[in-house]
């Protein structure tokens, strides 16, 4: 074998180990960025009530006696849905609803107070969030525009913030500006018409929920999938209001109709859309029932098509409706019941319409709110009055829910909202 040969096949090593050496660390930094990315927390924000409320109408039945002390900050198992309390941002003015914008930098509160300037308002603040972490610096608060703003959610293009005002029976517009601050309301609406009779059309057996019947209760308000439209509830109207929102100004125009009505006394509390955005479902707090509406993408026009109990045929007494949701793939509706402490399931058939699954016991007491983590495996539960979340996994084929034996503890919780950050920013 000649020189040539030896000088060819070192220089034909060195290429080879060269690319091998290129391969090892390209492997390598997509291994180091994966692991990376899975070690940003998936965050969980719990907003809860933080001080008593003054003042309040003697109707308010489930006033809590503030044990939390304003938004706790968690992270999340991504496997097993437990929770470690890593922070908090003490507030004293019960931040009751949270909801943070899509790129996951700022975070929104309903202060649920009435103590604010001459009119006894509430306040709504923004937040900053970390990136590494999670953890909330403010950025201002500014008035919500009526008594107890008890939900926040933002229209779809990220400029607005909708506020619905519990006490003050009123829903606002406040703009989002360039830094992520509140500005001042651009647009109140106070809710007017014939208060409702405190004896549900749809009560069950023996029931003495009666709670919102004595005034205007706006109780949510927010877009519909497609973002034309802007919806509320008042539970002392019995009604669900439409509305276009002018992006330009601000302002609220009223839809045609402006309403549809509910049944009297039933109490209209919070509602969700099905993610065809075709289906609206409405949950009736002193009537205990779950709503199906076909909803008119065109029009914006509700169309009432089937009521439900949301309790087991047997039930007989009183009974306050939470929260509802529909699942990530559209195939279950859940329902929350307080003083019967569970959560409702129902099965969404081809057209719609629910099926009667079953309940599963909150493991807690009054069951304010619940939401679903990222992926929809998992459901957290907060249960008011035993101040905790409860954690659960959802059988994704028959919608059940299955108890983790994971608690964290959280005085008087009320909502609870998820970022994650390993998919911020990508």
């Amino acid at each position: 074998m000649n020189q040539s040969f030896f000088t060819q096949s070192s220089r034909l090593l060195t290429v080879f180990f060269a690319v091998g050496l290129g391969s090892s660390f390209l492997l390598a930094r997509s291994a180091y960025s994966q692991q990376t990315s899975a070690e940003k927390p998936l965050v969980a924000y719990v907003g809860t009530f933080s001080a008593p409320l003054q003042d309040m109408l003697p109707t308010q039945v489930d006033l809590p006696p503030g044990n939390g002390r304003g938004i706790h900050r968690f992270h999340v198992d991504r496997q097993t849905g437990a929770m470690t309390q890593v922070g908090e941002f003490l507030l004293g003015t019960s931040p009751s609803s949270l909801v943070i914008n899509a790129a996951g930098n700022r975070l929104y509160s309903a202060n649920e107070t009435d103590r604010v300037g001459e009119n006894k308002e509430g306040t709504v603040s923004a937040f900053a969030i970390d990136p590494d972490g999670g953890k909330l610096t403010p950025l201002n608060s500014v008035s919500s525009g009526g008594a107890g703003p008890t939900y926040v959610s933002l229209d779809p293009s990220g400029r607005f913030l909708l506020v619905a005002n519990y006490f003050g029976g009123s829903v606002s517009v406040l703009p989002i500006l360039a830094d992520g601050k509140l500005g001042q309301a651009t647009d109140i609406q106070v809710d007017e018409g014939e208060i409702g009779p405190t004896k549900a059309t749809h009560a069950p057996p023996g029931s003495f929920a009666i709670s919102g019947h004595d005034r205007t209760h706006a109780h949510m308000i927010h877009s519909d999938p497609s973002g034309q439209f802007v919806l509320h509830v008042d539970l002392g109207l019995d009604r669900i209001y439409v509305w276009k929102l002018d992006r330009e100004t601000g302002k609220l125009i009223p839809n045609t109709p402006a309403f549809v009505s509910l049944p009297p006394g039933d109490g209209p509390r919070h509602f969700h859309f099905h993610p065809n955005g075709k289906w609206f479902y409405s949950i009736q707090e002193e009537g205990s029932t779950v709503a199906l509406f076909d909803f008119d993408v065109e029009t914006g026009n509700l169309k009432h098509r089937q009521t439900l109990s949301t309790l087991p045929p047997e039930f007989k007494g009183s009974n306050f409706c939470s929260g509802i949701l529909v699942s990530n793939d559209g195939r279950f509706v859940y329902v929350g019941n307080r003083l019967h402490d569970s959560i409702g399931i129902f099965s969404v058939n081809d057209d719609g319409t629910l099926t009667y699954v079953g309940e599963e016991w909150t493991r807690g007491d009054y069951p304010r709110s619940f939401n679903f983590d990222p992926t929809g495996q998992f459901l957290y539960c907060c249960n008011q009055r035993a101040d905790h979340v409860s954690v659960f996994r959802v059988d994704a084929k028959t919608g059940k829910l299955i108890f983790t034996d994971h608690y964290a503890a959280v005085g008087n919780p009320s909502a609870i909202v998820f970022l994650d950050q390993a998919e911020t920013g990508k």
